[in-house]
């Protein structure tokens, strides 16, 4: 069972990210704080009917023009206590081939399936370095301070190759592969 005072989750708009924050929000014990976050200028309606459920769940922007706003209005919401879990979800897909991929295809999904959660991390992790800080524990856990970098299944080369020979998907794939492994 996850017991967490705060959780961020980028890319809880849509598909894993938000089902992450459901899971969250119906657990045994959810966290006091679930910072969900979007891209693309607005929340799914789904996401944001959560969030106006659940007091306890915050919808933030987040993408790469946004992320420091985004760290500040955390900071906000959370006060002296920091950011005890990061939940590295977000990314995008390219459904192109071998025989269709470009540069270009790979250089996009590149940049927010590798560098962006690097990009969340360096700029969140004040933010979990002060939740590690503030609770005295021994033991490493998500109760103190933890990120967490989420990949598919087809990140794996062994069961893409068995399962998804029809989904080709390279620049998704590659991107995802380094931790699917």
């Amino acid at each position: 069972m996850l017991k967490t005072p705060s959780v961020l989750i980028s890319g809880a708009n849509k598909g894993i990210g938000l089902e992450l924050v459901k899971q969250l929000i119906n657990s045994p014990v959810p966290p006091a704080q679930i910072l969900a976050t979007f891209w693309q200028s607005s929340p799914t309606q789904e996401l944001e009917a959560l969030a106006n459920e659940h007091s306890f769940v915050w919808m933030i922007e987040l993408d790469s023009a946004s992320i420091r706003r985004a760290v500040e209005r955390v900071e906000a919401i959370l006060g002296s206590s920091g950011l005890n879990l990061l939940i590295n979800n977000a990314g995008i897909n390219s459904y192109a081939t071998l025989k269709t991929v470009t540069a270009e295809d790979m250089m996009v999904v590149y940049q927010t399936n590798v560098v962006g959660p690097l990009l969340v991390t360096q700029a969140f992790l004040p933010l979990l370095k002060k939740a590690a800080q503030t609770l005295d524990m021994e033991k490493m856990s998500c109760n103190k301070a933890a990120i967490v970098n989420i990949t598919s299944l087809l990140g794996s080369i062994t069961l893409s190759q068995k399962n998804f020979r029809s989904a080709p998907m390279y620049p998704y794939r590659l991107s995802k592969e380094h931790s699917a492994q």
